[in-house]
């Protein structure tokens, strides 16, 4: 399972994407040509609904809105509406108290109805189905189950998020259910440490995203011993008990109390998580026999338990014994991969033994699947296990489901990353690839099943820390991660739903951000606000690469231990698509040892027709060169070789694009009017703090910048003189004659700046469109400044 070494997505199978976004029929009146408001698309949330029907207008939450469940409401529903109103506050700043009885105009109803109809849900997910239903100035949500309704507050979480004013949803009904019943993720904590902090995160990210199982692999060792001495091998098992029995046994460097471990279940039970425990024996066991060298391989002198000697099965009965009890969820994983193949008929005897022990403790029983190559499939082996099939050749999908198994896919080829290993997944998984060829019945190499098997329960990619001694953090982890979560959580949840644009998935990842709860964790995706690298995770083509473990997206990854080469030719570039023109000013280029000597940095606003914007001679050896130059419009940049510095090709770490500040500094501005000829609309984007424009006395005034070309924004700085708006919106339009608003503000008492922040939005023009004054003089703002 955790030795095999990765291979690329070689799917042999097909996977159909061709599903469009969901979008709203015309109305009745529309197709008669009559005037009417548009229909609502569906709420930018991750994973996408699976049904969307649209309605038109918004309904807007207020201070004064409450989250209400019916009086007999069950004690977790009631948790789950005090939850929302915290998680509304941390993310939105709106705070919503809860109550029972009667919802109000206003209010989010969150209740619970096994016989409501949620689509084409299959039976069995009934329990984790919602319908958000948005009109009537009301919110309800109506769940299948408790999960349902965790499962429907965050989508409604995610949806105040993602709107412009942060305080709305669009008015419609949505219909949701997953897929798959598990929709996981494994971390390996057995070889590496993971903090509580880190744990508790992850949990409220991924049920942030639906994903609801967390597998945590307890325990494990180094693959080989130093010198073929296990007891210099670095092993460890994270759970420490007060019990004398067992003083010792958990890892010096890290391990978790029984009130580290209730904490995770108590972030999991909000999040709508489940976890999943995994003490993984007979292999993989080296802190088990170094505690005990009597119950171990070769005298201990081995990470196998000795399953010839009774005492390994009565220890390993008086582990689970121990720590089941921890446990809330229904599972329990147990390993039972990769043990020396010479021993079935001992290894079948404890694996059935430790399967029935671990039920009479209360526990279903999950294994990795090694029945194929232990013994040529699972003939005599316990009938009720759950089976992660990880690798088509020790027990694959189909032939795990042909001997009675329900399947977990968790394939190695596909799902498993090994931080800094040299393969393809060593750096986190592609969630390009995730998102357009996945799906969790593809398996590679001509495996996949069919759509929605019976017994395929779903997914579980995995991280697995096998090279122990490759410094690196819990932190770089997660930037690994985060690059194809959102993708595997949407593949896994409703499939192709979110449509094929890859870019668009991602603009939504980054507009509902990664959930309450996540402080912990950088945002490693960044937004599309200038401050982040522009070319982090963009299209990347390169005129050549040296090998498919050199291709270009290597370059723009975010990962500098990764990296591009080219073929060894003097003519070669490297070409990047930041998805939009945007306004930029420098690049950071980091070099391997196979340097430029000389090249040129080139910009183009389509791809065809390309400006140099720095050149760079003479260079004598890699380096990373910091390049700035005047602030230019460009949606492509091109690292264009001249002559290598080496007799190899051109390779580089990362190529880095940084934007150019303020995207309205500098830019033509109009107004609706200017109160003097000192005080024109110029002035709110000079760059000066001192200076102002001020309109008209009278409510209906506004002021525009024009951005030069179409710009992708995210965020505004509103700077306001005395004379302030109590009511105005933020207005934008690609062609400077359709507007839309993407933020709003009222009932403002002050003039202090205000942050906005919207979804990432593609514009040209930006205008801020006052609604009512604040005093009785005009509109006065002294920056208007945009990212």
């Amino acid at each position: 399972m955790k030795r095999t070494l990765l291979a690329g997505m070689a799917l042999g199978c097909l996977l159909a994407v061709g599903t469009a976004p969901i979008l709203p029929a015309p109305s009745a009146a529309a197709a008669d040509g009559a005037h009417s408001a548009p229909l609502n698309i569906a709420p930018a949330v991750v994973p996408a609904p699976q049904q969307w029907s649209a309605g038109t207008g918004r309904v807007a939450l207020t201070a004064r809105s409450r989250i209400v469940t019916p009086p007999d409401a069950s004690v977790q529903l009631k948790q789950t509406a005090h939850q929302l109103g915290l998680d509304t506050e941390e993310l939105v700043a709106l705070r919503l108290e809860t109550a029972t009885g009667a919802p109000e105009p206003g209010d989010v109803t969150l209740r619970i109805d096994p016989s409501a109809h949620f689509g084409n849900v299959l039976p069995q997910l009934k329990q984790e189905a919602y319908r958000l239903d948005v009109n009537a100035g009301r919110v309800t949500i109506t769940a299948g189950g408790q999960p349902g309704a965790v499962n429907g507050a965050h989508t409604l979480l995610q949806a105040l998020v993602s709107s412009p004013d942060r305080r709305s949803v669009p008015v419609g009904t949505a219909v949701d259910y997953p897929n798959y019943a598990v929709r996981g993720f494994m971390l390996d904590v057995g070889r590496r440490y993971f903090t509580p902090e880190f744990l508790r995160s992850y949990i409220r990210w991924m049920g942030y995203q639906k994903l609801n199982t967390l597998q945590i692999h307890l325990n494990d060792n180094e693959i080989g011993a130093p010198g073929g001495d296990w007891s210099k091998a670095q092993s460890a098992f994270r759970l420490r008990t007060d019990n004398p029995a067992f003083a010792g046994l958990a890892a010096p460097d890290g391990s978790y109390t029984k009130a580290d471990w209730d904490s995770f279940e108590d972030t999991a039970a909000a999040a709508g998580v489940t976890l999943i425990p995994e003490i993984d024996a007979p292999a993989h066991a080296a802190a088990f026999t170094k505690f005990r060298p009597d119950i171990g391989l070769r005298g201990g002198n081995s990470d196998h338990l000795d399953l010839g000697n009774p005492a390994a099965t009565t220890f390993m009965k008086s582990v689970y014994s121990e720590f089941a009890p921890w446990f809330r969820g229904p599972s329990l994983h147990i390993g039972a991969d990769e043990y020396e193949g010479k021993l079935v008929d001992q290894y079948k005897t404890y694996i059935n033994t430790i399967a029935t022990y671990v039920r009479s403790l209360g526990k279903k029983v999950h294994v990795w699947g090694s029945f194929n190559m232990m013994s040529g499939g699972g003939a005599g082996y316990d009938p009720d296990l759950t089976v992660n099939s990880w690798n088509n050749g020790w027990y694959g999908p189909q032939q795990a489901i042909d001997d009675g198994y329900d399947v977990i896919n968790s394939n190695d080829d596909l799902l498993y990353v090994i931080p800094h290993a040299s393969n393809d997944h060593g750096y986190g998984l592609d969630g390009r690839q995730i998102f357009e060829s996945w799906e969790p019945h593809v398996f590679p190499r001509g495996k996949c099943l069919t759509p929605q098997q019976p017994h395929l329960l779903g997914a579980m990619p995995a991280v697995w820390n096998d090279l122990v001694h490759t410094p690196y953090t819990e932190i770089e982890v997660h930037g690994m991660v985060e690059k194809s979560m959102a993708a595997l959580a949407q593949k896994m949840w409703s499939g192709t739903k979110a449509g094929t644009d890859y870019q668009a998935f991602l603009n939504t990842v980054r507009g509902v951000g990664q959930g309450p709860g996540t402080s912990f964790l950088p945002d490693t995706l960044g937004s599309n606000s200038v401050s982040a690298d522009l070319a982090r995770g963009r299209t990347t083509t390169a005129s050549s690469v040296e090998s498919l473990r050199f291709q270009a997206s290597n370059a723009t990854d975010g990962i500098t231990e990764t990296r591009w080469s080219s073929a060894r030719t003097d003519d070669a570039s490297l070409t990047v698509d930041l998805g939009s023109v945007r306004r930029i000013a420098s690049a950071t280029l980091i070099w391997e040892a196979a340097y430029a000597k000389d090249y040129d940095l080139q910009v183009s606003v389509n791809g065809t027709d390309w400006t140099t914007v720095a050149r760079r001679r003479g260079l004598t050896g890699p380096t990373t060169e910091k390049l700035s130059f005047p602030a230019v419009d460009a949606r492509h940049v091109r690292m264009q070789g001249i002559t290598r510095g080496t007799a190899y090709g051109y390779s580089l770490h990362e190529l880095e694009v940084w934007g150019a500040g303020d995207l309205a500094a500098g830019r033509p501005a109009t107004s609706s009017s200017d109160e003097t000829a000192g005080l024109t609309a110029d002035r709110a984007f000079d760059n000066n703090g001192t200076t102002r424009w001020s309109s008209g006395r009278s409510d209906d005034q506004w002021l525009q910048v024009d951005l030069g070309s179409v710009q992708t924004v995210t965020e505004a700085t509103v700077v306001w003189e005395a004379a302030f708006a109590k009511d105005y919106d933020l207005e934008v339009s690609t062609n400077g004659t359709h507007w839309t608003t993407v933020a709003s503000r009222r009932n403002r008492t002050s003039p202090d700046a205000d942050d906005l922040h919207f979804p990432p939005t593609s514009a040209r023009y930006v205008r801020m469109q006052g609604i009512e004054r604040g005093t009785p003089y005009g509109y006065s703002i002294y920056e208007l400044r945009l990212n």
